[in-house]
């Protein structure tokens, strides 16, 4: 399997600063987009420092053959099996303490936080774990299918029946989340396998991509790229800001190929 991947952040139209993070790297096959919260000089600082203890730990962990483990896996009633699979979790586990240790130490931090999502690609397939909203999406055939689920207030509503999806748009709690890194001492970290072919575009975003620009108009960009995956983001986040850019966005692709 080969690798190629392209990202692009921009503040959007409604906010004087970023406070998202991204980082990509097709040779440590590892994608990460954060949305941090908290305020300026907070969100920014929670995104960046989730993305580099992260890749911090990857790079400590990668060549390593010991097992990965932790006395206890927070909210698991099974230990993962793949080890793949536990340097995801702890190297978000990870994250959340160095934040969460931070924002108690500084008041200036008090309550910064940020979502995340994170793709580990193998020969196999790729392993995605995610806090919040951040998204992950698939490209395949031409059909984008998110395959990540949003932890969320309006999500939660949506599995609960109280609400239908059509209506989330009008929804006034629909920024609500559910989950974030970095602030309380442990964190739920979600996490999936998924098989890829040759030719599959994968989309890891925040909110500010997927808020404004609906699916079917993220899969036609997608499509029309024809893999000029920088023209793409390019693409993608001049989309969401025609669409208003209510907020920072930021987009990360790799495609997979032979």
């Amino acid at each position: 399997m080969r690798l190629i991947c392209a990202g692009l952040t921009d503040v959007g139209m409604a906010r004087d600063h970023n406070e998202d993070s991204f980082y990509l790297c097709p040779d440590e096959a590892l994608c990460i987009v954060a949305d941090g919260m908290g305020g300026h000089q907070s969100g920014e600082v929670a995104s960046s420092m989730a993305v580099e203890a992260i890749v911090t730990y990857y790079r400590e962990t990668g060549d390593s053959t010991e097992p990965v483990d932790f006395p206890f896996w927070p909210f698991r009633k099974k230990k993962p099996e793949s080890r793949e699979e536990r340097r995801l979790i702890a190297s978000m586990t990870r994250a959340n303490s160095m934040i969460h240790d931070a924002a108690s130490a500084n008041e200036n931090h008090r309550g910064m936080g940020t979502t995340l999502v994170s793709a580990y690609f193998i020969e196999e397939g790729v392993y995605l774990a995610h806090v919040g909203d951040s998204r992950a999406y698939r490209l395949r055939d031409g059909e984008l299918e998110q395959i990540s689920e949003d932890h969320s207030l309006a999500n939660e509503y949506i599995r609960m029946g109280i609400l239908r999806p059509e209506d989330v748009e009008n929804f006034p709690y629909k920024n609500v989340i559910t989950r974030a890194v970095g602030l309380a001492e442990t964190v739920e970290v979600e996490t999936h396998f998924h098989d890829h072919k040759v030719g599959d575009i994968f989309l890891l975003c925040s909110d500010g991509l997927s808020d404004p620009v609906k699916d079917d108009e993220i899969a036609r960009i997608l499509v029309e790229s024809k893999g000029d995956l920088e023209a793409a983001c390019r693409e993608l986040v001049t989309t969401a800001n025609r669409n208003g850019g209510p907020d920072n966005v930021t987009v990360v692709l790799a495609q997979t190929l032979a």
